[in-house]
C-alpha cells in the first residue's frame, strides 16, 4: 500500500544514520539534507550525539511519533525495529535499505515475512528491503548518486534493481533527462512495480503528474495488473517504456511442437508489452533515449530532415532511420535551390542538409527555418552539431534553443561533443532540453517507439466462434468422458497426428493429452477455422476409397511420430491409386506409426499460427511463415490472447517476411484479412479453453482468396 506518509511525510527518521557519507547510513542523511526536506529529520545512532548537524537519538524509544522510517541497519535487527516503530511511534511508512532477506537465504525470507506481517497489521507502506530508496521532489531518501534534475513533468522511473537504477540515472543525467520520482522497489513483496503503476493510474492528474514512465523489470509477478494499469495510463496520455531483464532464460526444453520450440516466457513479455502499448527497450542507453524522445512533442509522420555540419554522422543517421522503416526524403525543387543559395558554396541540401564544418549559427537557423516552413513533407528535424573548432558553440546552441521553442515540428538535438564542448552542452541542457549524443542510438530507439502499437481493445471477439461447443469438447476430454480413440467411420478431419503415444491422468482423475485428429478438427471447426478434407485410418482400403472420392492428387502422412518429415513420413502430390497403396505399405512399416492420414493436395503460401500457455500471462499466440521456415527462420510475432483484429494485423505487419505475404516479384499476396481473422478466432478459442496448454497449426495454406489449415497439434491439460 502506498500512503501519504511515504510520499509526503512531515517527519523522517533514519535508523542507522551516521556522519560517514561513504556508507549508506551517512549518504542517505546527506541526500535528504541536500534535497532541502522541509519536514523534521531525526537520526537514531547509539554512538553519536549529532549527525551531519542533526541531533541524534541514542535509542528508538526516545523518538517522538514519526511518519516515515528509513532503516539502514543489519537485516536481523529490522523486524524488531519495524514492530516497535509501528506499534509505539505510529510510523506508517518504511524504506528498508538493508539487504540479507528473501533475496539471499531462507532465514532472510523469514525475517522479511515478519516485516511484511507487521506492516499489514498496522497498515504501513513498505519500500524494500534490499533497495536504494525512494527519490521524490518531497524527499531524497536514497543513499546513492547521481541526484537528477527533478521537475513536476519529469520522468517517473520504477526499478526492480537498485544498482541498475543508479546506472540508468547516470545515463539519463548526461542526456539532460529530468525526473519527477525514482522508485527502487527492492524485493517488492508489498510494493512492486505493478503496485506503483496501480497507484499512479488510480491517482492520475493530467495537469499535475508526469506523462512519462520508465520501468526496469526483473520479474512480472502480476501480468494482469501491469497490463490493466499500463494500458489505462497510456490511454490517459502517458507514455511508457520498459526493460524486461532475463529474456534468454527459458525456451530450452525439448520441444513437442514448433510452438514449444519457439515460445518462451520472453514471448509472453513481448506480447504483454505490445498489448499494453509499452515501448520495449533492451539497454540502459536505449531506455533513457526513449525517455528523452518522450519529452519532445508527439508526431505521427515518418519523414525526417537531417541538418548537419558533418557528412559522416548524417549518412549513418540516414542509414539507421531507413533501416527502421523511416524516411529521409530527398529535398528538391525551387525551395531546395533557394536554401542552397543561402548556404556556403559546397553545401548540400539533398537531405541530409550539410551546412559544412564552416557553417555558422545563422546557416543552422536558416536550414531549420526551411525545414519548418518550406518543406511541407518533413515531419521532424534532426540537428547534428558538434564542435569543428571553427564556431562559437554557445551561439549555435542558443539558436537551437530558440528554434526548439519556436518550431511546431519536433527538433532532435544531436550534440556529440560532450567532452570538447562540455560546458556548452551543459548550458544547453540547463535550459530544459535533452541531448542525443549518438545518432544511431537515437534512430534505434525511435524505431522502437514508432513500431509500438497503441493499447489494444481488451474485448473478446466472439463472432463465429461456437463457445458452448468448445466447452463441451474440452470438458469431455478433461473429465475422460470423451474417447481419444480415432473413430472407425470416415469423417472430414482437421489436423495432424497426436504428439505422444500416451496420455496421463492426474491424481484427481483428469486427463492431460495430445489430441487425436478428429478432436482437433472439432475444435477448429467450432472456432470457425477452415481445414482441408482428410481421413485417418490404419486400413488401406478405407484410405483408397476416400482418395477416390475426394480426387487426386493427395497427400499421405504418418500418424504417431511427432516429427513425421524426419522419418520420411510425408509424401506429397500422390496422383494415382497405385502410388497411394505403395506409400501406405511403406509408411505402416515405419517405427511408431499407428495409422496413415490422407488429405486433398492443396497449394499456397505456407503460414504458421501457434499458441502456448504461460503461467500468469495466459496464452501467447504466435504467427509467421509456416512449414520448415518457422523452425529455420524463427520469424514470428507474438500477441497475448484474446486478440483484436487490429492486434492480429499488427502482428502480421511486424513480421520480417511481411513483404512475402504481401506479394513480391509478381507473386500474388495472401488474404491478410483472412489470416488476421483466423488468428483472432484462435485467440478466442484459447480464451474459452484455457486447458489447451500448447498448440500449433502448421502449415496453413494461403492464397489471395482463402486460407485453410492443413496440419494442427493440440495438447490439453488441467
Amino acid at each position: 500500500m502506498i500512503n501519504q506518509q511515504l510520499l509526503q511525510p512531515e517527519s523522517i527518521v533514519v535508523i542507522g544514520g551516521s556522519n560517514n557519507v561513504h556508507k549508506p547510513g551517512g549518504a542517505v542523511v546527506r541526500n535528504i539534507l541536500s534535497g532541502n526536506f522541509s519536514g523534521t529529520l531525526r537520526i537514531v545512532n547509539p554512538k553519536e550525539d549529532e549527525v551531519q548537524g542533526v541531533r541524534a537519538f541514542h535509542d528508538v524509544s526516545e523518538l517522538p511519533p514519526t511518519e516515515l522510517a528509513i532503516l539502514v541497519v543489519a537485516a536481523r535487527f529490522c523486524p524488531d525495529y519495524v514492530d516497535f516503530l509501528a506499534r509505539e511511534k505510529h510510523v506508517r511508512a518504511f524504506i528498508i535499505i538493508s539487504a540479507g532477506f528473501s533475496e539471499e537465504t531462507p532465514e532472510g525470507a523469514a525475517l522479511e515475512r515478519r516485516i511484511l506481517d507487521c506492516c499489514e497489521q498496522y497498515h504501513c507502506a513498505l519500500i524494500g528491503p534490499n533497495c536504494i530508496g525512494l527519490l521524490t521532489r518531497w524527499h531524497h531518501s536514497v543513499f546513492t548518486k547521481p541526484i537528477p534534475r527533478l521537475t513536476p513533468k519529469g520522468v517517473d522511473f520504477i526499478s526492480g534493481s537498485g544498482a541498475t537504477a543508479v546506472y540508468v540515472l547516470e545515463s539519463a543525467v548526461t542526456k539532460g533527462l529530468p525526473f519527477n520520482s525514482v522508485w527502487s522497489v527492492g524485493n517488492g513483496h508489498q510494493i512492486g512495480i505493478e503496485n506503483v503503476l496501480e497507484y499512479m493510474d488510480e491517482h492520475f492528474d493530467a495537469e499535475r503528474d508526469s506523462l512519462v514512465k520508465l520501468l526496469y523489470i526483473e520479474n512480472i509477478s502480476d501480468p494482469d495488473k501491469m497490463l490493466y494499469h499500463a494500458t489505462s495510463l497510456i490511454r490517459k496520455g502517458c507514455r511508457i517504456a520498459a526493460i524486461k531483464a532475463g529474456s534468454s532464460e527459458s525456451g530450452s526444453r525439448a520441444a513437442s511442437s514448433h510452438t514449444g520450440a519457439i515460445a518462451s516466457s520472453d514471448s509472453a513479455v513481448e506480447a504483454l508489452f505490445r498489448k499494453a502499448g509499452i515501448v520495449r527497450c533492451f539497454s540502459r542507453e536505449e531506455l533513457t533515449t526513449v525517455g528523452s524522445i518522450f519529452t519532445l512533442p508527439r508526431f505521427t509522420g515518418k519523414n525526417f530532415a537531417i541538418v548537419t555540419h558533418a557528412g559522416g554522422p548524417g549518412v549513418m543517421l540516414t542509414d539507421a532511420l531507413s533501416k527502421g522503416g523511416m524516411n529521409v526524403p530527398a529535398l528538391t525543387g525551387p525551395e531546395a535551390d533557394e536554401l542552397k543559395s543561402l548556404l556556403l558554396p559546397g553545401s548540400s541540401v539533398a537531405n541530409p542538409i550539410d551546412i559544412l564544418a564552416t557553417g555558422t549559427p545563422q546557416h543552422l537557423a536558416t536550414a531549420i527555418d526551411y525545414c519548418e516552413n518550406r518543406f511541407d513533407d518533413i515531419d521532424a528535424i534532426m540537428v547534428i552539431f558538434g564542435t569543428p573548432g571553427l564556431v562559437q558553440l554557445y551561439e549555435a546552441y542558443d539558436v537551437l534553443h530558440r528554434k526548439i521553442l519556436e518550431c511546431r515540428k519536433p527538433i532532435f538535438p544531436i550534440l556529440p561533443s560532450v567532452t570538447t564542448a562540455g560546458p556548452e552542452v551543459h548550458e544547453f541542457l540547463k535550459k530544459g532540453h535533452v541531448n542525443f549524443s549518438d545518432e544511431v542510438t537515437l534512430a534505434t530507439a525511435l524505431t522502437q517507439v514508432m513500431r509500438t502499437p497503441a493499447p489494444a481493445d481488451q474485448n473478446v471477439v466472439i463472432n463465429g466462434v461456437d463457445v458452448p461447443r468448445i466447452r463441451r469438447i474440452i470438458d469431455g476430454i478433461i473429465s475422460g468422458e470423451t474417447s481419444l480413440e480415432n473413430p472407425s467411420a470416415e469423417r472430414a478431419e482437421a489436423a495432424d497426428q497426436p504428439l505422444a503415444s500416451s496420455n496421463e491422468k492426474g491424481a484427481d482423475g483428469t486427463l492431460s493429452a495430445f489430441l487425436p485428429p478428429h478432436l482437433v478438427h472439432e475444435l477448429l471447426q467450432s472456432a470457425g477455422i477452415p481445414s482441408v478434407p482428410e481421413f485417418v485410418s490404419p486400413d488401406k482400403e478405407e484410405l483408397l476409397a476416400f482418395a477416390d472420392r475426394c480426387g487426386y492428387p493427395v497427400v499421405a502422412k504418418v500418424v504417431g511420430p511427432v516429427h513425421k518429415s524426419d522419418i520420411g513420413g510425408v509424401t506429397l502430390n500422390i496422383r494415382s491409386r497405385e502410388v497411394l497403396a505403395a506409400e501406405f505399405d511403406r509408411m505402416m512399416r515405419l517405427e511408431g506409426v499407428t495409422a496413415v492420414m490422407v488429405q486433398k493436395m492443396l497449394k499456397g503460401t505456407e503460414l504458421f499460427i501457434g499458441a502456448k500457455y504461460e503461467q500468469r500471462f495466459g496464452h501467447v499466440v504466435l504467427c509467421g511463415l509456416g512449414g520448415i521456415f518457422v523452425e529455420v527462420l524463427r520469424d514470428v510475432s507474438s500477441g497475448l490472447a484474446p486478440l483484436s483484429y487490429e492486434e492480429a494485423e499488427n502482428m502480421i505487419h511486424s513480421l520480417r517476411a511481411y513483404k512475402i505475404l504481401k506479394g513480391t516479384r509478381g507473386k500474388q499476396g495472401i488474404n491478410e484479412r483472412k489470416f488476421a481473422e483466423i488468428i483472432v478466432r484462435l485467440s478466442t478459442l484459447l480464451r474459452f479453453a484455457t486447458e489447451i496448454k500448447e498448440m500449433d497449426i502448421n502449415p496453413l495454406l494461403a492464397d489471395a482468396n482463402d486460407i485453410v489449415a492443413v496440419d494442427a497439434r493440440i495438447f490439453v491439460g488441467k
